[in-house]
């Protein structure tokens, strides 16, 4: 009997530990910051420049800004993931400035050496900082695409959602319906729904969103599962598009066709010309 209890008490306290564990490095189990900082030269784009992005708590970020070619275009402003650097987009935001338009690829507080650390609230003002930027060059709401690339999600259906800012469409890569339903998923005998700082609850929000919505995910992301992409778009509201490729992870979506249906969508609605060009 005393043995059975032994047995009971080093598994509750195993638990508590974990839990605990979770619950004091939860950040740095979210959040995976590379302290490089390539230049745009270095990484294919010569003509694009770095510009300093000022939050409202007073941070300057880097962002990488490419203006689109003429002035009535419309700009992408890309949020990236949750891992590495401003570099590694380069090659993914390079067909866009091809096709005329304009390119704000921002970087998160804590990532490519900037200031501060990441959390929900921070990257939320990041977020906003971008669109503050464009609007300050006199490029309209009505012409700012939200791009949200896995985490960047979060940050692209929260200002989206907003009453006073409506873009011209936002683009959702390997989205979630929020952080707490991915926290329960990678720990699943662990009451994380109470322990999570940062929730980025999409689900509560993409229905207010009423810009044109497109959501891609890939059937073999063990990342994001693709049922999060699925059910993030069943919650919006028209106009939604989506496509589900069925051979891509969660970082290879563009090696399986993504741009050319991102490219169309975008021809769509009017943003760029439907070739593409």
């Amino acid at each position: 009997m005393h043995f059975i209890i032994l047995v009971v008490a080093c598994i509750g306290g195993l638990y508590i530990l974990i839990s605990t564990l979770i619950f004091l490095f939860q950040r740095r189990l979210m959040y995976f910051p590379n302290s490089k900082r390539p230049i745009p030269a270095s990484c294919g784009l010569p003509k694009t420049k770095e510009v300093f992005l000022t939050t409202d708590d007073g941070l300057n970020l880097l962002a990488w800004y490419q203006p689109a070619k003429n002035k009535n275009s419309s700009t992408l402003i890309y949020f990236h993931g949750n891992a590495g650097d401003i570099g590694m987009r380069a090659k993914k935001i390079k067909p866009y400035i091809e096709t005329g338009l304009g390119v704000l690829l921002t970087s998160w507080r804590g990532f490519s050496k900037n200031p501060g650390k990441p959390c929900e609230s921070g990257l939320y003002s990041d977020g906003r900082a971008a669109i503050d930027f464009l609007l300050q060059k006199g490029i309209s709401e009505d012409r700012i695409i939200l791009y949200g690339e896995s985490l960047g999600t979060g940050v692209a259906v929260e200002l989206a959602s907003k009453p006073y800012f409506s873009p011209a469409a936002v683009i959702l890569e390997a989205p979630f319906t929020s952080a707490v339903d991915i926290a329960s998923w990678r720990f699943p005998l662990i009451p994380v729904r109470h322990l999570v700082f940062d929730r980025f609850l999409s689900n509560k929000k993409i229905f207010k969103i009423g810009s044109p919505v497109l959501i891609f995910h890939g059937y073999l992301d063990k990342t994001i599962p693709i049922t999060f992409g699925q059910q993030l778009f069943n919650l919006g509201k028209t106009p939604k598009t989506s496509f589900f490729i069925k051979n891509a992870g969660h970082n290879d979506l563009y090696e399986h066709g993504a741009l050319n249906q991102i490219m169309e969508f975008l021809g769509k609605n009017n943003l760029i010309s439907k070739s593409g060009k």
